[in-house]
């Protein structure tokens, strides 16, 4: 592990920090998403990273993938009869790949102009899921589009899949959201990270696989990629973990008139926090239960901002703090 590493004459000793991005920070509300526009905001996200290179700080990124994942589904189901299909694994292998590509042209463009010299690395990346994993009998990760009722009961006795309805869009398929338990790929990423690299890793999550036989195997689920960047944080031993939101601080009461800023958390409070119902599960939730997940395993601090307080938070006092 890191903090077991010696480090050569070639190796950092810059401080590594772990950075968990929504996939909605390459693709913003109103855009269709395109490449052009994903190279755009991705270099408005590189600016930050890099200023955070700049201060010391040894990076590893993870991040989203639901709009382009739910793109390459689209693809997939439109184009099942011309070419083959990609089950959901492959998709978040693809955009894992698809995503690296476009942070990585970003980075090294912002570190160029900056006058650093570093080196920017995707790695794909399996996460392990226990099969038995009661979250596999109760689908309730929405992806891909939307259909009709007609089509979505089609889909749903021809193919298996689990529909909910969304009243004002729709049909969605639904999908497991497994706990991680390990990350296939650590040792490669631990050896980037510890050479000083720039780490894109656990993208969407990871691609979910089981073990079996002594082989791994794609499973069809979606795991949380906060919690599963809360893993790769832990076994790193990092002592920070910094989760990019789309609001400058957690909030008590979000959007009602009795909103409260929270600009500094203990463990035990987030716990109650949660436990009391502050944070729903489709948003603030996963992010504080992962942050409690990697406190309680020796993490030191959790920090969740918007990208543009990014800096300045882990500098300084901007966004929301979470201790051990």
């Amino acid at each position: 592990m890191l903090q077991d590493l010696g480090f050569t004459s070639e190796q950092t000793t810059d401080t590594p920090i772990l950075v968990a991005i929504g996939g909605n920070s390459l693709i913003s509300t109103g855009q269709r998403g395109t490449i052009e526009e994903q190279m755009d905001n991705a270099t408005i996200t590189s600016r930050y990273i890099v200023a955070l290179v700049k201060q010391g700080h040894n990076v590893v990124i993870t991040h989203g993938n639901g709009p382009q994942v739910g793109a390459q589904l689209i693809r997939s189901e439109l184009s099942s009869s011309q070419v083959y299909a990609l089950p959901l694994d492959a998709c978040g292998a693809s955009t894992q790949g698809e995503m690296g590509y476009v942070l990585q042209n970003a980075l090294h463009a912002e570190l160029s102009s900056e006058g650093l010299k570093k080196n920017v690395v995707t790695i794909l990346t399996q996460v392990v899921v226990d099969e038995k994993d009661p979250a596999f009998t109760a689908p309730t990760k929405p992806v891909g589009p939307f259909y009709s009722k007609e089509i979505a009961e089609q889909r749903k006795r021809e193919l298996g899949w689990q529909i909910v309805e969304d009243a004002a869009r729709g049909y969605r398929r639904v999908v497991p959201s497994p706990q991680p338990l390990e990350i296939v790929e650590l040792d490669a990423i631990e050896q980037c990270v510890r050479h000083g690299m720039i780490v894109i890793a656990i993208g969407g999550g990871g691609i979910p696989v089981i073990r079996k036989n002594g082989r791994y195997h794609g499973v069809e689920a979606v795991i949380d990629k906060d919690r599963a960047s809360a893993l790769l944080a832990r076994k790193l031993h990092l002592k920070t973990f910094v989760i990019s939101t789309a609001t400058d601080r957690v909030y008590l009461h979000y959007k009602k008139p009795q909103q409260r800023a929270l600009t500094r958390l203990t463990l035990q409070q987030a716990q109650q926090y949660l436990l009391e119902g502050h944070f729903p599960p489709g948003s603030m939730g996963p992010k504080i239960e992962a942050a409690i997940d990697f406190l309680s395993y020796g993490g030191e601090q959790v920090i969740i901002t918007n990208p543009e307080n990014l800096v300045n938070a882990v500098l300084s006092d901007a966004g929301t703090h979470i201790s051990g």
